[in-house]
């Protein structure tokens, strides 16, 4: 072990982030407030919405648009295998049935081909959930077109993605032309681009939309009497210290995304990349937030992939494996997807946080490059 461990992705905070923490603190606001309230403008002002809604996680904004949208028992979600859990169990959780489709095996996002065959065998079929993979977006246009022909909500998942870009639109920005609700979920959990620690943000173009989904955030308590709830309702309030934190943090974001593009560019120049190998790919019509540093190499399986994983970590270097395929977990068993099954086998991502060092990565490549070289079967 070197004595010097590249851990996978610890967040950066800087002294301004501590000191407008501490200024709420001192403000005595605990809960939601201000700060809250000031995230909210900033945030959809950056991205380009109409309003904005903090909450303590994407999940909660996930849950909320689902609840807003009216959809549960007895409808279908069409949504991506591959995909953090969170995604999925909150299409259960509104007692809606999620239907689960292959990825395109480039971007590993949804394949809109398959949502729509997908749609067209499901009875009961409410909406799409695009989830913006690793930080590159989803084919949006395409996704659009589906859900115009079919008169189906969009839900997009952006929790990697602050601040990706599609033909010259950020996500979170309205989809010209669509005329239904334009809903995007954002996470600030400590690995993600921004951070709050926990925390997420719904963006909308549809004021009724927004007005429901705050009331609901607040055990939907009535804005006209106090303590008189109309609806079943959620505490999911994002308190004013990780709004605050949220703030300092949104004032360096694009700071943030060239940093993460740098940090890609110095991988792309250490790792040998074959037809077999492979880093990042991204659309000529995109721009990706490089969440995560994505390596797929063909000819591993997951044992010798996690064998991979443990030589990196016995040299220093933290890495994580490609989310599993919901399709393959007990409460989500389908017939295999077959491009899903075979990329949660053979992907990795590797470090990727603010700080790591243009020499740390021509280490990291430099194990990649040589361990891959051992390993290889030719």
């Amino acid at each position: 072990m070197r004595s010097e461990f590249l851990s996978f992705a610890p967040p950066m905070i800087a002294t301004e982030d501590i000191d407008e923490v501490v200024q709420a603190l001192r403000e005595g606001w605990i809960t939601t407030g201000p700060r809250a309230a000031r995230f909210e403008s900033e945030f959809a002002r950056y991205v380009g919405a109409p309003a904005a809604l903090a909450l303590n996680s994407a999940t909660s904004a996930l849950h909320v648009a689902l609840a807003v949208l009216g959809i549960g028992e007895g409808d279908a979600v069409v949504a991506t295998t591959m995909t953090f859990c969170s995604s999925i169990h909150v299409i259960e959780h509104r007692r809606a049935r999620p239907v689960l489709v292959d990825i395109e095996p480039d971007t590993l996002n949804i394949d809109p081909e398959q949502i729509e065959a997908a749609v067209r065998r499901t009875p009961g079929v409410k909406a799409i959930m695009p989830v913006h993979l690793y930080g590159h977006p989803c084919d949006m246009p395409a996704i659009y077109e589906i859900a115009r022909r079919y008169n189906l909500a969009v839900i997009e998942d952006a929790a990697h993605s602050l601040p990706a870009v599609i033909g010259g639109r950020m996500i979170g920005t309205p989809e010209p032309g669509f005329d239904l609700p334009n809903l995007v979920a954002f996470s600030f959990y400590a690995t993600k681009n921004l951070t709050t620690g926990e925390g997420g943000m719904l963006t909308t173009n549809d004021q009724e939309f927004y007005q429901h989904a705050r009331r609901l955030r607040d055990h939907a308590m009535s804005t006209q009497r106090r303590y008189f709830h109309e609806e079943r309702g959620f505490n999911y309030r994002i308190t004013n210290l990780q709004a605050a934190l949220g703030v300092a943090q949104l004032e360096r974001i694009e700071e943030f995304l060239d940093r993460r593009a740098e940090i890609m560019s110095w991988y792309n120049s250490e790792i040998a990349t074959t037809d077999h190998i492979r880093l990042n790919r991204v659309k000529n019509w995109a721009k990706s937030a490089f969440w995560m540093i994505c390596l797929e190499v063909d000819w591993l399986d997951e044992t010798r992939r996690d064998a991979f994983m443990q030589a990196l970590k016995a040299r220093g270097i933290d890495t994580r494996p490609y989310f599993c395929a919901m399709s393959s977990m007990p409460m989500y068993k389908q017939a295999s997807l077959p491009i899903s099954a075979r990329k949660s086998q053979i992907g990795l991502n590797l470090p990727s946080y603010y700080e790591l060092t243009k020499v740390e990565v021509q280490r990291i490549g430099s194990d990649v490059n040589e361990l891959l070289k051992e390993m290889s079967p030719t």
